[in-house]
């Protein structure tokens, strides 16, 4: 039995929560009092709740999310219900800003901020019979060399089997108008000798796949030079991912990225728009020379795998100018460019722009642009399809050469768009299509459609699904390929992410 259960809703069992570990590391003489109890979005609530109470606690802190905020929203109704006296503490991103749009009335406190210092002096108070305290409690951001780590909060379990949260920083210096991040302009360094010792920790008990939540790794070479000597003073297999910048690569950085070997590197650019306009519209700067040398070099001088960034549905972009933006990048980079749908989350000044571009978002979790002034609601349902659909064969790696086979023309946009509204059509669905039919549906679309001949399309289709050992072909393209299937290459390359490893050769 715990006094104190801290619990959240993640999104999948891969990815365990930084932010709980972390208010439990700060509880300091209560820690032996709390319990982490972590679930997913698709666990049963009432399920959640039995083993939340079956602790018998006091306090439950409950960590809200954009991904579990209507989950959560149910969660709090039925945990009041069942156990009205236990102290039911909100925190996280989702009810860190006013006005809420989900209903988290019936919660007894809501912590809003990096709530480490004040969680911990809230459950004092009322442990020791406290009351009266505010119901809003506004959390300034704590130094992090009060800070204590988390780290050792990850269990085996957890090194083994997920990826592996740190982080070096908080804060961005920038003022992106669609971001949180935005609202915490000064960036605050953990200790770096403390943080490298917990890394070195980390590897030691076995962990190889870490992700830095810092916003903007790349800002301080004094800062991150040590942590990439780090990773690169040990042997692969390993996978880091950084959020990058676009514009801030110097000399020894560039020296340092180079050095990695395939797969035990991810870089995560935000790009977001390539629209002087647009990206003045939203506060955020863009040098188009310094990003196109940058991706050049990374593209050609690194074995980094890119994850670059675009963003649907920014006030003042149309259909077409999203469209050169995607031609643009694809035409800079072969990195998985993630096509991302606008959100408007509290505590942005995105809201500014809802009159001149009558902007519509849905009402709800995940608040995603519906429709504005230049992109209606029609075709603004074609673009979030095809970005499903360009995650599905682009971005995925399955389909690394095969896909390119949409746009013989190079008009990347207009080819993707095109066979997306196809495969729509044909399947009615962006969920749940399985490897082996998505492969039927494109195969069919390239002969079918575009006229390509069968055995082009079959062997250009094989030459992608055979480079992962093993994988069986489907019957329509084996029937038609005339290339040998011993002929065709597996990849080598042995990385902690599955999908690292089919973009790496």
């Amino acid at each position: 039995m715990y006094d104190i259960v801290l619990t959240t809703l993640n999104a999948r069992y891969i990815h365990p929560g930084i932010g709980l570990r972390s208010l439990h590391a700060n509880l300091h003489d209560l820690r032996h009092l709390a319990v982490i109890q972590e679930f997913v979005i698709s666990d049963q609530l009432l399920d959640v709740a039995e083993k939340i109470l079956a602790h018998r606690p006091k306090i439950i802190g409950l960590g809200v999310y954009i991904w579990n905020g209507r989950e959560c929203e149910q969660l709090v109704r039925i945990l009041k219900s069942l156990a009205p006296e236990v102290l039911l503490v909100l925190g996280g991103p989702e009810v860190s800003h006013f006005p809420h749009r989900l209903d988290f009335s019936l919660a007894d406190h809501v912590i809003c901020g990096e709530g480490e210092e004040q969680f911990y002096q809230l459950c004092s108070a009322y442990l020791t019979g406290s009351t009266g305290l505010p119901r809003i409690i506004t959390a300034s951001p704590p130094d992090p060399d009060r800070l204590v780590m988390p780290y050792a909060l990850y269990t085996d379990e957890d090194v083994a089997h997920r990826v592996i949260y740190v982080e070096a920083s908080r804060g961005c210096p920038f003022s992106c108008e669609f971001c949180l991040s935005s609202i915490d302009k000064q960036v605050r360094y953990f200790d770096p000798d403390r943080f490298l010792r917990e890394l070195a920790t980390l590897w030691e008990r076995g962990a190889r796949n870490f992700k830095f939540i810092d916003r903007t790794f790349n800002l301080n070479m004094q800062r991150i030079g040590p942590i990439l000597d780090f990773f690169l003073q040990r042997e692969p297999p390993f996978l880091v991912h950084f959020e990058v910048v676009p514009e801030h690569f110097p000399f020894e950085l560039r020296e340092k990225l180079a050095q990695f070997p395939p797969g035990t590197l991810q870089l995560e650019v935000g790009i977001q728009t390539l629209n002087a306009d647009v990206a003045a519209s939203i506060h955020r700067r863009l040098d188009m020379d310094r990003i196109t040398a940058n991706l050049r070099f990374l593209e050609e001088e690194t074995n980094a795998h890119l994850h670059v960034d675009l963003i649907i549905g920014l006030p003042g972009e149309s259909a077409d100018s999203f469209g050169r933006n995607l031609n643009q990048l694809a035409g800079l980079t072969r990195a998985e460019i993630q096509l991302g749908v606008l959100k408007k989350l509290s505590g942005t000044t995105l809201s500014r722009h809802d009159a001149a571009h009558k902007m519509t978002y849905l009402p709800h979790p995940p608040y995603e642009i519906l429709a504005n002034d230049l992109i209606d609601f029609t075709a603004m349902q074609d673009l979030k399809r095809m970005a499903r659909f360009w995650d599905l064969l682009y971005n995925s790696g399955n389909f690394n050469g095969s896909v390119r086979l949409l746009w013989p023309d190079q008009d990347v946009y207009a080819g993707f768009l095109r066979f997306s509204k196809w495969l729509y059509g044909a399947t009615e669905s962006t969920w749940q299509i399985a490897l082996k039919r998505l492969a039927e549906l494109f195969f069919a679309y390239l002969t079918e459609e575009l006229g390509l001949a069968k055995d082009e399309a079959a062997n250009a289709i094989a030459a992608d699904l055979l480079k992962v050992k093993g994988r069986p072909l489907p019957v329509v393209i084996s029937d038609n390929m005339t290339v040998h299937p011993g002929s065709l290459q597996a990849r080598n390359t042995v990385s902690p992410g599955k999908r690292q490893a089919r973009h790496a050769e």
